[in-house]
């Protein structure tokens, strides 16, 4: 297995270990936050829209993910659907993220900031 990407022990049991990579909980982040109505996409920088329109589908985009001693802080980047409340958004994204990842992995997620980096005009839910 390529040890190149930063992993966390999840799970040890008498079996063996379980790690996850933080890019995993990255895209769990991303696909939680883009299931919330409002949420028009995941907002990213120019490396990975560029990245997404060549075809090479990125889930983590717009999402960064911290990890220290088992407690996750995550920051995601959303483009909002116009007429949309952002705060009630928002929050919805918060608890989602949170949720998924807490479930998903075990970890435990102290901090879910969400920037707003745009309104769609043309793709209202």
């Amino acid at each position: 297995m390529a040890e190149d990407r930063k992993t966390f022990k999840i799970k040890d049991g008498h079996l063996g270990e379980v790690k996850i990579a933080d890019e995993v909980v990255a895209i769990i982040a991303g696909l939680a936050a883009t299931e919330v109505e409002g949420v028009s996409s995941m907002a990213g920088n120019i490396t990975n829209e560029l990245v997404s329109k060549l075809g090479m589908k990125n889930l983590s985009k717009g999402v960064r993910v911290e990890v220290l001693s088992g407690i996750v802080n995550v920051d995601v980047a959303l483009n909002i659907a116009y007429g949309y409340s952002i705060p009630e958004v928002s929050a919805k994204v918060q608890e989602r993220v949170k949720s998924a990842i807490e479930n998903m992995t075990g970890l435990e997620v102290s901090i879910v900031n969400v920037r707003i980096a745009s309104v769609d005009m043309g793709n209202n839910k």
